[in-house]
């Protein structure tokens, strides 16, 4: 039996990366699958791909909470009531230090990181099931720090109110915290970093994983899979650490 039969998904940033590993390994384990996300374009060739019994779209910024309550109110028309959260939605951001980061960038990072997945929870938990499963995709930065810290390390505050708050209902809330992983996002925060070309910069990064490589985007959906499904049925509060050793 497929791990999510019969269940109902809702996927942040669904149209690329770790969110579309996601949706695909979640719709092969029997999964129907709600992807929200800016690009229209590649939200319809995710659904042509998965199938249209199987998957639906929302064009949605998570920031704006209006279009949060509609995508998940579509999602809930299409499907019925929802099974997984996996709020995945995220940005880069400046890499500077904090005398020189810019206020507007800052507030734009954790609009999407942190009121984002805030959105996501307080629009959906009325929809969730009992025993759904609710997972936020945090970073290796969201337990050590650089980058986007501050917001990542929020997103274990709310995981972990959220966690509290949901035990009656046996909801399970829990964060992931990918290192780095092999996306056209990466990449690009790699680029930034190192101001090397993308072949270059990635040996920079793999030169800081203990285990000497960067993850595929299928390595971290699996991970999201097992808190998602039944496997994980007693963990909730927890930040599971899917980066190569990285925090240590």
């Amino acid at each position: 039996m497929a791990r999510l039969d019969n269940k109902v998904a809702f996927i942040t940033g669904g149209e690329s990366g770790i969110g579309l590993a996601t949706a695909r390994l979640f719709a092969a384990e029997g999964a129907r699958v709600h992807l929200a996300g800016l690009h229209a374009g590649r939200l319809a060739e995710t659904v042509a791909e998965l199938g249209p019994d199987a998957a639906a779209y929302s064009v949605t910024d998570v920031t704006d909470e209006g279009q949060v309550i509609d995508a998940v109110a579509q999602a809930v028309d299409r499907f019925g009531g929802l099974d997984v959260l996996f709020s995945n939605a995220g940005i880069s951001g400046s890499i500077a230090p904090i005398t020189q980061y810019p206020t507007d960038v800052f507030r734009r990072v954790l609009d999407v990181h942190v009121l984002g997945a805030f959105h996501l929870l307080k629009h959906a938990w009325p929809h969730l099931r009992d025993g759904a499963s609710v997972i936020i995709n945090s970073s290796v930065v969201g337990l050590t720090s650089d980058g986007y810290a501050t917001a990542k390390h929020a997103q274990v505050g709310l995981m972990r109110t959220a966690a509290k708050e949901a035990t009656g209902r046996g909801i399970r809330v829990n964060s992931v915290h990918p290192g780095p992983t092999d996306t056209e996002f990466q990449r690009d925060i790699e680029m930034t970093a190192t101001g090397g070309p993308p072949d270059v910069a990635a040996r920079i990064f793999d030169a800081r994983i203990p285990l000497a490589r960067h993850a595929c985007a299928e390595e971290i959906a699996r991970s999201v899979l097992y808190l998602a499904c039944a496997d994980s049925s007693f963990v909730t509060g927890a930040t599971l650490s899917v980066d190569g050793g990285m925090h240590i």
